[in-house]
């Protein structure tokens, strides 16, 4: 499980909980207030990766963490997709979607090297 005695000591769902945030904050924008399917499936994948960093630290096993890890950084991918036809659609403007997309690229960055490491460790 690595050296942390709870998920929230984790810099990646330390990391995903301010994402979280944000992604709510820019969906409630009237930009967004017409598509409820987008914002609801933006948000619902932005809320899975810290949810499955969460959930995954406690199964108490870093086989099952590691999965969930690899839950956690797919769901990044999709946010990140996500991100991209949200600046198409003019949803969000370039700053936003560069600041985002930066944001969610390091959590993912981060999700592979807590991977690799526990994957070492096994």
């Amino acid at each position: 499980m690595g050296k942390f005695n709870s998920f929230e000591e984790i810099n990646s769902w330390k990391k995903s909980r301010i994402f979280n945030k944000r992604i709510y904050l820019i969906t409630e924008n009237t930009n967004f207030q017409k598509d409820f399917d987008f914002v609801r499936q933006i948000r619902r994948a932005s809320l899975s990766i810290s949810s499955n960093i969460a959930e995954g630290f406690e199964r108490n096993t870093d086989k099952e963490f590691i999965y969930f890890l690899y839950v956690a950084k797919a769901s990044a991918g999709e946010v990140r997709s996500q991100l991209y036809l949200a600046f198409d659609l003019g949803y969000i403007i370039k700053e936003e979607f560069e600041i985002l997309l930066e944001s969610v690229t390091e959590i993912s960055k981060l999700l592979s090297g807590f991977i690799k490491y526990l994957s070492q460790k096994s």
